[in-house]
């Protein structure tokens, strides 16, 4: 009965966010909705006793409260900041995140308050001035609001949901600032940032450039620094999952962590594994990205420490509610919560059940697991990518099989490039070389496939209806017989 009501409920209050996510929903319909479950849900209890009943008022109680979770959180921009829209601003602000440095430019964001209201302003500028998390500073230039745009896949970008996922409802496009003073916002957050940095810093003198950006892709999902071409290039060969920062990225280091301290008892290779996953969220500054990324990962990794699939599994689910709870325009508008979730799911469920057709694949080094998994991975989120870019890409078969194996050892001899460099430059060489040979090689691969003629289609309109259709029998044949055996074990007609 617990295992029913937890998922019921689980998947209730995700379907409500779901649906208040895509529709306006009145709020007081919601409280009503939720009050007449919990009264149904006492009346099925005490005097009827019908399972079926309280396993459907659970659900409704559920979606209901999904829905008042993400109405409290809509919350609309400030009245007060509306009135200054169009117009040229002089305001001063702390910068509550870390600078991205693009190609072209830099962009942070500003939190900064107006008649005792607050808000952020993502804010875009050239290179001048050195911007870091918790600087103090004047800025000004002409306040706008965000606009979705068009993909060079011709798909709409929802830009503007993208940001208000963070709370940011204003921009402000290459304006003027100068820094008052430093050490400013969370000093944990200024500490593990300082920490990023230096990783960063350590693997750009180890590793020499292109190769240093996509090691930081790997490993931080930096890619902010990445050339169009370059971008443009991942995305031709399918293999741009690779520098997204996701759960499976995060476990197959782990792995390879745990497979170095094999000579070990398991609890200790274990403890080893998850210790390199902490040691990531740290280098990744401790960012909700790379907690959420980390969180997944140890899910991952008990589940193939331990083979306890359908018990981690009702972990991840927890784990997913409870982030959604926390902010609930993840769901919908986070790809990298998206991605992190598919690539967990697809890691724990679906590639034990295709390993046995890479049987052809020796196990030198755990070749055939990782082969497994990646393309488990791979074939898991391709749908979802596919509606998402709109980009098909029809050398992604060989791109992925001649890259995907390396990813692993790529990330691992990345890793410690980074953590040797802190200590001392010399230490990492050795590393940072081996790095740089793996790296040079997945470049060449990805160059060569992307420049084949007619690599990719673009599909503007890859339909949703499919998406749901294909997931909806990835489920079917991964949890098929477990709901059947749930509704058949509790009398549910």
């Amino acid at each position: 009965m617990q295992d029913r009501i937890f998922y019921t409920a689980c998947f209730g209050f995700v379907f409500g966010v779901l649906l208040r996510s895509l529709v306006f929903v009145n709020f007081y319909l919601a409280v009503l909705i939720g009050i007449v479950s919990f009264f149904l849900i006492l009346f099925f209890t005490l005097i009827s006793r019908k399972k079926w009943g309280i396993i459907f008022c659970v659900f409704v109680l559920a979606f209901s409260l999904g829905i008042l979770r993400f109405h409290s959180n809509d919350t609309p921009p400030p009245l007060v900041f509306e009135s200054q829209v169009n117009h040229k601003i002089f305001f001063s602000g702390i910068i509550v995140d870390e600078p991205d440095i693009r190609e072209n430019n830099q962009k942070f964001t500003i939190e900064t308050e107006l008649l005792g209201k607050k808000t952020k302003i993502l804010f875009t500028t050239d290179f001048e001035g050195s911007f870091r998390y918790g600087d103090l500073i004047d800025f000004s230039g002409k306040l706008g609001k965000p606009k979705n745009f068009e993909t060079d896949q011709d798909k709409i970008f929802d830009y503007v949901n993208y940001l208000r996922k963070d709370g940011i409802f204003y921009t402000i496009n290459f304006g003027d600032a100068k820094i008052v003073s430093g050490g400013h916002g969370n000093k944990i957050k200024r500490a593990l940032f300082a920490v990023k940095n230096k990783f960063l810093e350590k693997i750009n003198s180890a590793v020499r450039s292109p190769e240093s950006l996509l090691l930081g892709g790997l490993i931080l999902g930096e890619r902010a620094a990445f050339s169009e071409e370059m971008r443009q290039g991942f995305i031709n060969t399918g293999t741009i999952h690779i520098v997204a920062l996701s759960g499976y990225n995060v476990t197959i280091v782990a792995e390879w962590i745990m497979k170095v301290f094999s000579f070990l008892p398991l609890n200790w290779a274990f403890a080893a594994g998850v210790l390199g996953i902490f040691l990531f969220v740290v280098m990744a500054g401790g960012q909700s990205t790379a907690v959420r990324a980390g969180t997944m990962a140890v899910l991952a990794l008990i589940a193939r420490s331990t083979g306890r699939n359908y018990d981690v599994g009702r972990a991840l689910i927890l784990v997913g509610v409870i982030m959604i709870a926390w902010n609930p325009l993840v769901l919908v508008h986070d790809v990298s919560f998206q991605l992190s979730f598919f690539a967990t799911v697809a890691v724990i469920f679906f590639a034990p059940r295709i390993e046995k057709y890479f049987l052809w694949v020796p196990k030198i080094g755990k070749l055939r697991d990782i082969t497994s998994v990646t393309f488990a991975v791979y074939i898991f989120v391709l749908p979802f990518i596919l509606y998402k870019m709109g980009n098909l890409s029809l050398v992604a078969l060989p791109a992925n099989l001649l890259v995907l194996p390396f990813i692993p050892m790529t990330m691992l001899f990345g890793f410690l490039t980074g953590v040797l460099g802190i200590i001392h430059y010399f230490l990492a060489v050795p590393t940072g070389f081996l790095s740089y040979l793996i790296l040079h090689y997945e470049l060449g691969i990805v160059d060569f496939l992307a420049n084949v003629p007619f690599a990719s289609l673009i599909i503007p309109d890859f339909p949703l209806i499919f998406v749901f259709v294909i997931y909806i029998y990835f489920i079917y044949k991964l949890f098929g017989m477990a709901i059947k055996n749930f509704f058949i074990l509790y009398n549910i007609h």
